[in-house]
């Protein structure tokens, strides 16, 4: 069994049943919607290994939906595939400006499906686990939206591990709370600059059973980094 999640977002209900079949007979772990305002409302919460996403879907069609990911820094290293009935040259373009790492023309064989899924997955380093380390021994592991330290499972909320999630990816840096809330929340979200400091908190108190909560530093005056290093 795979470690990747894959959502896949297509309104057409058999085509999204076929497709759930297919990824999971693969071994990958899936999850499907039939929309682009049920996948932004899951993006609260999840970052899938891969995005298998319906060109035209009603409401917001997928390319918009790519677009809009690929503004937010926490979905940035999602690759994503995008299934379209459009095989003129100038729509591949268009989906490849708007920042689709590959495309499937329907109607296509479940085996091409397959072939390219693996192939965007290698091309962007997936090793199936999406797992990030600190060499203090903090890890997360983004398929399995799971956080541990030696090897005993921190329970964080969803908020917290966005957080977690977007500092182990960027240590060593120091980020203003505005910073903060447009990187993790999202320049969309309109919340107290302080409520920074409430999520801050939880995640420490996390963190500290197995010791990791120092690597959360406050800079007096300025915000917060992420460091091994002493503060």
């Amino acid at each position: 069994m795979t470690d990747v999640h894959i959502l896949v977002v297509e309104d057409e209900s058999a085509v999204r049943e076929l497709l759930t079949a297919t990824l999971e007979g693969a071994g990958f772990q899936v999850t499907s919607v039939p929309d682009a305002h049920k996948a932004r409302d899951l993006f609260s919460h999840f970052i899938p290994g891969l995005l298998l996403l319906d060109w035209m879907l009603p409401g917001m069609s997928g390319i918009e939906l790519a677009k809009w990911l690929r503004k937010d820094e926490r979905f940035s290293g999602v690759p994503i595939i995008m299934l379209t009935a459009k095989d003129e040259e100038n729509a591949k373009v268009q989906g490849l400006e708007g920042g689709v790492d590959d495309y499937v023309t329907k109607p296509f064989s479940t085996r091409e499906l397959l072939a390219r899924i693996k192939a965007v997955l290698r091309r962007v380093g997936s090793d199936d686990s999406k797992v990030i380390k600190t060499r203090a021994g903090l890890e997360i592991d983004l398929a399995q939206h799971r956080v541990m330290a030696h090897n005993q499972t921190l329970q964080l909320g969803p908020t917290e591990f966005k957080l977690l999630h977007f500092f182990m990816t960027h240590p060593d840096r120091v980020y203003s709370r505005a910073q903060l809330l447009d990187l993790v929340w999202g320049s969309h979200v309109f919340i107290e600059e302080r409520t920074v400091d409430v999520h801050i908190r939880r995640l420490r108190k996390a963190l500290e059973p197995e010791g990791m909560d120092p690597l959360v530093q406050t800079v007096r005056g300025v915000g917060y980094r992420f460091s091994e290093q002493p503060g």
